[in-house]
């Protein structure tokens, strides 16, 4: 069965740094997506950035682009999401999906940030960023 687990989530300082990392296992097929989503109190979940595992590229939303950075080690199966500059609007629950429906993020756009294209999630770390 597939299985996604996080961790790295806790509370920082703003300007501060975090990593994410996203554990899956399970998985068959040899052509997903592991994207990363937050969702803060009182607001809708939202796609923060996605990696392809077919052809290794990438998605970031505005709100992040430049400060955070998706990878993977596909030998571990597991994807990072390094966090820097953070801001108190990052706090968030943050999890990590799995979609075996887009085959590049390249391709998809982003389209490929919308949460009903990923078919398993994680139960999700807290990040806390205080000012």
């Amino acid at each position: 069965e597939v299985q996604l687990v996080e961790s790295g989530g806790g509370l920082v300082q703003a300007g501060g740094s975090l990593r994410l990392s996203c554990a899956a296992s399970g998985f068959t097929a040899e052509d997903y997506t592991i994207g990363w989503f937050r969702q803060a109190p009182g607001k809708e979940r939202e796609g923060v950035s996605c990696i392809s595992r077919s052809d290794g590229t990438t998605q970031y939303a505005n709100t992040v682009r430049g400060r955070f950075t998706i990878s993977s080690d596909n030998a571990k199966n597991t994807v990072y999401l390094q966090m820097d500059s953070l801001e108190p609007e990052d706090t968030a629950v943050y999890y990590c999906a799995a979609s075996t429906r887009i085959e590049s993020a390249q391709h998809m756009g982003v389209l490929a940030l919308i949460t009903g294209w990923y078919n398993y999630w994680g139960q999700g770390t807290q990040v806390t960023v205080s000012s």
